[in-house]
């Protein structure tokens, strides 16, 4: 029941910082808007369009795990602190030159390969493998999921799960644990592993409730994105404070890092 309680404290954070969180689930709804007017004769390439940009979410909500630091703190979670955040990164408590601070922009550069990756693929799957081209949606369902072979489907899902699994593994609290304390993205990736393999269980579900918040965004026209982006932003937040910030100073300095604070 935890990642109910996370997406309830999610929901909260929402109705606390009002627009200036919506605006992130308005500019990704705008962003996915365009990926659908740019692709949308070739479904073959939107059907992994938009799940990989799903992929490079957590980079992208940095700024709403940010507004829920400054709640829990009682501080105004308002538009300088996305401000912050983005041009401001931890407070210039790192040399701007050095490799620790560009750690957000290098972790994004991994998760976009990673998104871009799985573009490539589903791309080819479709278009190599479907026994005609897939234009729309109503081909995708009729060539690709309600197929006579039935392998097609199954084949672009267990590929996707492939590259996503350890995607999710990877990230699902390691941009919230960048933001919020001095470490290296080696440090933030094994720490976020270490949690999955602690709790399956519980990832497993909170994975497959953002799958299903996910899909119920995509499929009311990305209107549903601009509450479901935020809510499931600021939970992420919430997740990271529950598995892992109650033992994190210890976690860190047996890794010989600095526990710290983010932007304040």
């Amino acid at each position: 029941m935890r990642p109910l309680v996370w997406l309830g404290m999610g929901w909260r954070d929402i109705q606390h910082s009002g627009i200036a969180s919506l605006s992130h689930g308005l500019i990704l709804t705008f962003i996915g808007a365009a990926i659908v007017a740019f692709a949308r004769h070739k479904f073959w390439l939107l059907a992994g369009a938009l799940t990989g940009f799903l992929v490079v979410a957590p980079v992208l909500a940095t700024s709403l795990y940010a507004l829920s630091r400054a709640i829990e703190r009682d501080e105004p979670a308002d538009w300088e602190v996305i401000a912050q955040t983005w041009l401001n990164w931890q407070n210039q408590r790192l040399n701007r030159w050095s490799e620790d601070y560009w750690c957000m922009l290098r972790f994004g550069i991994l998760l976009a390969g990673a998104a871009t990756t799985w573009v490539l693929t589903s791309a080819a799957l479709i278009t190599l493998l479907a026994p005609a081209p897939v234009n729309s949606p109503a081909d995708f369902i009729q060539l690709v999921v309600l197929s006579p072979h039935g392998w097609l489907f199954e084949l672009w899902l267990a590929m996707g799960a492939i590259l996503a699994a350890p995607m999710f593994a990877s990230s699902v609290v390691a941009m919230p644990l960048l933001l919020d304390r001095k470490v290296n993205i080696k440090t933030a990736v094994l720490t976020s592993w270490q949690v999955v393999l602690s709790n399956p269980g519980v990832m497993a579900w909170w994975a497959a409730l953002i799958m299903g918040f996910t899909f119920l965004g995509l499929a009311s026209l990305l209107i549903g994105l601009i509450f479901v982006i935020p809510m499931l932003g600021h939970a992420s937040w919430h997740a990271y404070r529950d598995l892992v910030a109650p033992d994190i100073d210890t976690h860190l300095q047996d890794k010989g890092s600095t526990p710290g604070t983010g932007a304040k």
